[in-house]
């Protein structure tokens, strides 16, 4: 049988404009203070998001003219193709490919909408061939990077000789929704950062490099909980639906979910050494952990994520995922958890082998 298709690596990149928490919250309190919101309030809700800062798409000052959604849109096209880019060519320099040896590329993304779509926009600038098949990923919101590589296996099986690059671009900062002093968006304006990450995936016909393997992929979808998060498209762009149940539901099912995945193949959570947990919050990772009883340094990785950068949405996961490659610290036969949890409500997990 052929062997499964391999991760090679992933490649990050951030906008440039890193804010630190505090000045960000002095930014909202002077605005939302026209809104008799509680600042008191408002500043205690950012803080006990752990993050500590965030890369923004553009320099803070910039954010006051982006006043309808095509301003927001236009801004996303332009930072989005800077960052898409950085992070492919940071992949495959990883690699040791280039552009010209691609031949999948998925997107995904859940910040920005255009036809054609972003993927399509990077092909010149990368010098992709023009026979690179496109794959463009758009609602999947934080559970897309993960279901990006799932996806990205799924094609290599059926092409074992070809090479797949995964690019997830968010930029979160373009949805705000500054009149919206609703607690979702107080929250999301407090977790949610930018930026954009990029996997290289090596079907299992090609010569065995180092990086883990994806031996199987799981979905799973929640029936009714469409409500649970997503976005509400309204005439100022995208208004945030984030409901206080993403926890609860987290904690309820991602056991039943990765013990299924893992029983599948004679497997128990006692056998998985890494696990890449999407930074979802606090309280999601802490119901993340709690629901597999896991100790908390078998997520350290995904907290240190979640404080320096915050919330990627898609990216995260790839962005952890990331930091576990370059630390170099998986050897031979470790198994793996990729999991992450999105809109629909879902979750998607990617089984890994070095």
């Amino acid at each position: 049988m052929t062997p499964p298709p391999s991760i090679l690596s992933v490649g990050r990149a951030l906008p440039p404009h890193y804010v630190d928490q505090e000045t960000l919250i002095a930014a909202f309190a002077q605005h939302w203070r026209q809104h008799h919101f509680n600042l008191e309030r408002l500043a205690e809700l950012h803080r006990a998001t752990r993050v500590g800062g965030r890369h923004l798409a553009l320099p803070l000052g910039e954010y006051a003219s982006l006043d309808s959604f095509a301003r927001r849109n236009e801004t996303f096209h332009r930072v989005g193709a800077e960052v898409g880019e950085a992070a492919v060519r940071d992949a495959l320099g990883r690699a040791g490919l280039s552009p010209r040896e691609v031949d999948h590329l998925l997107f995904v993304t859940v910040t920005g909408v255009s036809t054609p779509s972003l993927d399509a926009r990077l092909m010149n600038r990368l010098g992709m061939s023009p026979r690179v098949k496109r794959t463009p990923i758009f609602g999947l919101g934080c559970m897309a990077g993960a279901a990006g590589l799932a996806r990205a296996a799924d094609i290599l099986r059926a092409f074992p000789g070809e090479v797949a690059v995964v690019l997830s671009v968010e930029l979160c900062s373009l949805t705000l929704q500054r009149d919206d002093a609703s607690m979702a968006n107080v929250i999301a304006t407090g977790l949610f950062g930018d930026g954009a990450a990029a996997a290289v995936l090596w079907g299992g016909e090609r010569p065995r490099r180092p990086g883990p393997r994806v031996l199987a992929t799981r979905s799973t979808f929640y029936p009714d909980t469409e409500r649970v998060m997503g976005w509400d498209v309204v005439d100022t762009g995208f208004k945030v639906v984030l409901s206080a149940q993403v926890p609860q539901v987290v904690e309820e099912h991602i056991g039943a979910d990765v013990d299924g995945l893992l029983a599948d193949h004679g497997l128990d959570r006692g056998r998985i050494r890494h696990w890449v947990a999407h930074t979802g919050g606090p309280r999601v990772l802490e119901a993340f952990r709690t629901a597999l009883g896991l100790p908390r340094e078998a997520i350290a990785r995904s907290w240190r994520s979640l404080e320096e950068i915050g919330n990627l949405s898609s990216a995260s996961v790839l962005f952890v995922l990331g930091d576990l490659l370059e630390a170099g610290e998986a050897r031979e036969g470790d198994l793996g958890v990729l999991a992450a949890m999105g809109p629909g409500f879902s979750s998607e997990l990617v089984l890994l082998e070095w």
